[in-house]
């Protein structure tokens, strides 16, 4: 019986003791006498002790590989110090147990070596401003390569890119260079602006001002037309009604000549009569002497002849 109890004991030891549990986002692959059998997904399972192993333990989580600074040469040979990060994941444990010695160190030599043929086809100024570009390129090129190691490459990323140290100082002249000429251009520029202003300033009030002349001058002269269109249809007016009431021609001519007499009122005024209007006035006076026309004054009363006295001696 004891012998028996030992032998339980043993057998149950042996049971415990193959009983494994594989954690989530793990993956073990086991092996049948150094054969691949299966590949364990997480959960709990039973491997048969002393023909079955676990060969290798896998994690699925996302890793990330940080590559130290290396040389790298661009296509104008300069030399410049650039490390890398790379985020990548495995997706297939028997690939990744059997596709490589030491897959990591692969695919970190893998990136050294992509990285050194992307950057040679570039110059430095296009090394410095193609971050993205690089980094699309050997995320395409490491995670075709990776395929057969079980190994997904979602993305690679440049973490420093160090040029020489007299690169660094040229570069930092040229940049200091380049915003000299960027504030002196946007001054040149605002001095440019103002000008522009003042002088579309100085246009529209000049615009302004001769709008206003022109329209003053406009009604200046609407209101001396319309001044010399009253008085003449005022004279229109008057010598209508003087037709309508048959005057005369002598009457037409006196009034002629009170707007002579009107004219001369001045100082220093001249008065050229033409002579067929002297004669024609010589003509009316007589008429109007022989006829009383146009005279208004009074005929002198005749005198009487004083009473005779009658005579004292002759009576």
């Amino acid at each position: 019986m004891e012998i028996l109890g030992v032998v339980l004991v043993v057998i149950l030891v042996i049971i415990i003791a193959n009983i494994k549990i594989v954690p989530q986002a793990h993956e073990f692959v086991i092996e049948l006498l150094g054969k691949y059998k299966t590949t364990w997904s997480a959960g709990i399972h039973v491997k048969i002790p002393l023909i079955e192993r676990v060969a290798k333990r896998v994690t699925l989580k996302e890793q990330v590989l940080d590559s130290p600074p290396q040389p790298v040469i661009t296509k104008d040979n300069v030399t410049m110090q650039i490390d890398t990060v790379i985020y990548y994941a495995v997706y297939d444990a028997k690939l990744y147990a059997y596709g490589a010695v030491n897959p990591i160190s692969a695919l970190s030599n893998l990136a050294a070596t992509t990285l050194r043929n992307i950057v040679g086809e570039l110059e430095l100024d296009g090394t410095l401003t193609s971050r993205d570009t690089i980094n699309a390129k050997m995320t395409e090129i490491l995670d075709e390569a990776t395929d057969k190691w079980g190994i997904k490459v979602n993305r690679v990323e440049l973490k420093n890119i160090i040029p020489p140290a007299e690169i660094q100082n040229a570069m930092e002249k040229q940049m200091k260079a380049e915003r000299d000429r960027r504030e002196t251009l946007l001054q040149a520029e605002g001095h440019k602006a103002a000008a522009i202003t003042r002088a579309e300033g100085d246009k529209q009030a000049m615009i302004l001002a001769a709008e206003g002349e022109r329209d003053a001058r406009i009604a200046r002269a609407e209101g001396e037309a319309k001044a010399i269109y009253l008085s003449k249809k005022a004279e229109a007016d008057g010598l209508r009604e003087l037709k309508n009431a048959q005057v005369d021609s002598a009457v037409l001519e006196m009034k002629k000549y009170e707007a002579l007499v009107a004219m001369s009122n001045g100082k220093a005024s001249k008065i050229i009569i033409p002579s067929d209007a002297v004669d024609m006035t010589k003509a009316n006076v007589l008429f109007s002497e022989t006829s009383g026309l146009g005279d208004t004054t009074k005929p002198a009363a005749e005198e009487k002849a004083p009473a005779k006295k009658p005579d004292p001696c002759c009576d």
